[in-house]
């Protein structure tokens, strides 16, 4: 019987290693693995920290923000900042006007409404839909979240103000409402909600225009009616959810007064 042939080898040239397959694959496989996530960039840097400190109460509506002084407070260039004070205007977070200069937006009783309105009509469906689709296993993680918001609004309620423990409560309030767009299994829907921003605007218009703490149980009552299979008891509860507390936070907006565009001058122009 025939001994089976043999493939040729590759004879290395000169100057050249010979070539062993068994780590050219560990190489190919190494670089196909998945990277580590990228640290984040200096705009997102910037991004995030002003967007903190106007969502936690540090920058109330109407603060100017200077490009510089961000830029020299957080150690890096104007450039990054600009971008950043560029994306939070698109978010509805900042307004500028030629040669005044940018602040944290000062909503108007029309903003809030606006807002409250779109608002209503996007999380309505969504909790139409949560009824309809969510699994007995959204509905239990729903009744938990729910419950452990109630707690955390209570808490501060009891504490009084305090920035830190209002930043993470509101956080939890936006994780939890995301948690019933997810459980409406309707991808453009979710989008719909993030891309408006309208849970991020509701939490800058509650910073800036609540007084009187929520009802006990606020967040437990919509959990019950958005877990009940009844789509319209559903709605119901997110629509009566949703338009608790405008009158006073619309009222609260408006007392704002129009502050200046620009910081004070401390020497130099900044």
């Amino acid at each position: 019987m025939p001994k089976p042939a043999r493939l040729p080898q590759r004879t290395p040239t000169s100057g050249s290693t010979p070539v062993n397959v068994h780590e050219a694959r560990k190489t190919r496989v190494a670089r196909r693995a998945p990277t580590t996530p990228q640290e984040p960039s200096l705009s997102d840097r910037a991004y995030l920290a002003i967007r903190d400190d106007i969502l936690n109460g540090q920058l109330p509506p109407g603060t100017p923000v200077s490009r510089r002084r961000v830029a020299r407070e957080l150690g890096m260039s104007v450039l990054p900042v600009t971008e950043a004070l560029r994306r939070l205007q698109e978010d509805g977070l900042l307004e500028t006007r030629a040669r005044a200069g940018t602040r944290v937006r000062v909503p108007t009783a029309a903003d809030v409404r606006q807002l409250y309105e779109i608002r209503e009509a996007l999380e309505t469906q969504a909790a139409r839909l949560f009824a309809e689709r969510a699994t007995p296993a959204d509905r239990r993680a729903i009744e938990r979240a729910a419950r452990e918001v109630d707690r955390l609004f209570e808490r501060l309620a009891a504490r009084g103000p305090d920035p830190a423990l209002g930043f993470r409560v509101h956080k939890r309030h936006v994780r939890l409402h995301m948690q019933i767009a997810d459980g409406a299994r309707s991808p453009q829907l979710r989008q719909m909600i993030e891309r408006n921003h309208v849970l991020i605007l509701n939490w800058l218009f509650d910073v800036a225009g609540r007084r009187t703490p929520l009802p006990p149980h606020f967040h437990s009552l919509l959990a019950a009616g958005l877990v009940s299979g009844d789509p319209a008891r559903a709605d119901a509860a997110m629509r009566a959810h949703v338009r608790y507390g405008l009158a006073e936070v619309s009222a609260h907006i408006s007392d704002l007064a129009a502050s200046e565009w620009r910081e004070p001058r401390r020497g130099r122009r900044t």
